[in-house]
C-alpha cells in the first residue's frame, strides 16, 4: 500500500486554527478578569440573557446563547446551586421551567459587567478602533452565515 506524502498544509494558513487560538485567549482573559467572581463566559452569557429576558425557559435560553440542551442544563444547575438563578414553574404549563435571577444573581451580574467589558477591551486591544469595528463586522458575517452548520445554532443569529 502506498503512503501519501504530507500535503504541506500549514496550520498557520487555516482560519479554524486561529479561531480556536482566539477562543483560548478570549476565555483566558475573561477568566483572569472575572477570577474574583468565579464566573465563566458561558455562565455570564446565561446570566445576562436571563437578566435581559426574565422568565425565559431553559430551551429558549439554550437556543439564544447557542448551547446544546445538556450543557445548558449543567450551567443552570450550577448557577441555581450557587443561589444566583432560580427555576420556577411556568403558570401556563407547569412542566416548563422559567428562569429568573435572584437578588444575589442581579448583584453578581452587576459586579461582573465592568470586568467583562474590560476583558472585551483587552481582547481587542491590539487593534485600532477602525480595525475593531471591521473585525466585529466580519466575525458577525462569518458566524451568521454559518450558524446553521453549528452543533447548537443560535436563534439570535440573523
Amino acid at each position: 500500500m502506498k503512503r501519501s506524502e504530507p500535503s504541506g498544509v500549514s496550520i498557520d494558513d487555516q482560519p479554524g486554527y486561529y479561531i480556536r487560538r482566539l477562543h483560548q485567549i478570549s476565555v483566558g482573559i475573561f477568566l483572569q478578569e472575572l477570577s474574583e467572581l468565579g464566573v465563566t463566559p458561558v455562565q455570564y452569557a446565561a446570566l445576562q440573557t436571563v437578566a435581559n429576558q426574565p422568565g425565559i425557559d431553559q430551551r429558549t435560553l439554550a437556543r439564544t446563547v447557542a448551547l446544546d440542551a445538556s450543557t445548558t442544563g449543567g450551567v443552570v444547575d450550577r448557577l441555581e446551586q450557587r443561589g444566583v438563578l432560580e427555576r420556577r414553574a411556568a403558570p401556563a404549563d407547569r412542566r416548563v421551567r422559567q428562569l429568573w435571577l435572584t437578588a444575589a444573581g442581579e448583584q453578581l451580574l452587576a459586579d461582573a459587567v465592568p470586568a467583562m467589558l474590560q476583558a472585551q477591551q483587552q481582547i481587542l486591544a491590539p487593534l485600532t478602533e477602525r480595525q475593531r469595528t471591521e473585525f466585529m463586522r466580519l466575525m458577525r458575517i462569518v458566524v451568521d452565515e454559518n450558524n446553521a452548520l453549528s452543533r447548537a445554532p443560535s436563534e439570535a443569529a440573523k
